[in-house]
């Protein structure tokens, strides 16, 4: 198991090498001047060119690739042009933030995805399994931030039972005036990979009944609740591996619905990042959010090889 973990961390350096090059050249690629942000329209050229030199921009890309990821190496992401502090500061109070609402959110679809998956894959061809199949594909069909909106209407507007903005006053805390904030962006956004869960569980239920192991277990006499177990079990390295990439892709993907909450996360931190044009701060959240993803695909191999032996032994 140890050689496992060893090889698959191996595999990861060249990845993150990958990943911080990428993030880097597609923020250098697009258009427009990152100093607009702080210059004011009048700037003399004299000024531009030292506000240039001061972030780096006066040199050629790869000498500017190499600074940013040495000093990223060491915890140094650089400042942001539009407020001034340090970017890994705003970076770490954002992705704070949008961990808990992934975190959440992930654990909403994925105890009502494996639940609808499992009862749809038991009563497959009944009308059970139509009514969870439906839910599953309307889950994955409706657009989040159109039902966001939808739930703010329904329960912020007109019964006025949750708030429809932000986190809460002051930082977070596990409290019923920070969780009623949490409740409709959590929800909305739990929506996609609970259909995406439902409809992987539902398929491995029905291959898994199919096989003969299942018919050779309650030959055995053994209880339906017993072969159940059995068949989660062969099913759970799947679910997990499925769920681990959907909180990878809440925690990089939620810019919509943030937006939609004024939730202050990763989302909310880029979306402001790219209209103000803030390549400090946008390289950054980008480059830790791409990092995040890349750690929950390692933890989720090492998970899936505690789980079945047989993927670690192949």
């Amino acid at each position: 198991m140890l050689v496992y973990i060893a090889r698959r961390i191996i595999y990861v350096i060249p990845i993150v090498i990958s990943v911080a090059l990428v993030c880097f050249l597609l923020v250098h690629i697009t258009p427009g001047d990152p100093l607009v942000a702080v210059l004011p329209p009048d700037a003399s050229q004299e000024l531009a060119a030292q506000m240039r030199a001061a972030y780096g921009f006066d040199r050629p890309l790869p000498v500017q690739f190499g600074l940013w990821f040495w000093k990223a190496l060491h915890g140094d992401l650089g400042t942001s042009i539009a407020s001034g502090r340090p970017v890994f500061t705003e970076v770490m109070r954002a992705v704070n933030n949008t961990f808990i609402l992934a975190c959440t959110a992930s654990v909403i679809g994925f105890v009502f995805g494996v639940f609808f998956g499992l009862v749809a894959g038991y009563f497959r061809n009944t009308w059970i399994d139509k009514l969870a199949t439906g839910i599953a594909v309307t889950g994955v069909s409706v657009p989040h931030y159109w039902l966001g909106m939808v739930l703010v209407i329904i329960f912020s507007v007109t019964l006025n039972w949750l708030p429809a903005v932000g986190a809460g006053p002051g930082g977070w805390a596990w409290d019923w005036e920070h969780i009623r904030f949490l409740i409709l962006p959590a929800v909305t956004m739990s929506v996609i990979p609970m259909g995406i869960v439902t409809r992987t569980v539902r398929a491995l239920t029905g291959d898994i009944l199919s096989q003969d192991f299942v018919e050779a277990l309650r030959s055995k006499g053994l209880r339906e609740r017993q072969v159940f177990r059995h068949v989660v079990k062969n099913a759970t390295p799947t679910a997990i591996a499925v769920m681990g990439l959907q909180l990878g892709y809440l925690l990089g993907g939620s810019i919509l619905i943030e937006t939609v909450f004024s939730w202050p996360g990763t989302g909310f931190l880029l979306n402001s990042a790219i209209f103000q044009r803030d390549l400090p701060l946008l390289q950054g959240t980008i480059l830790v959010l791409a990092l995040f993803f890349v750690f929950l695909n390692l933890v989720v191999d090492v998970a899936q090889a505690a789980i079945d032996p047989r993927i670690k032994r192949s």
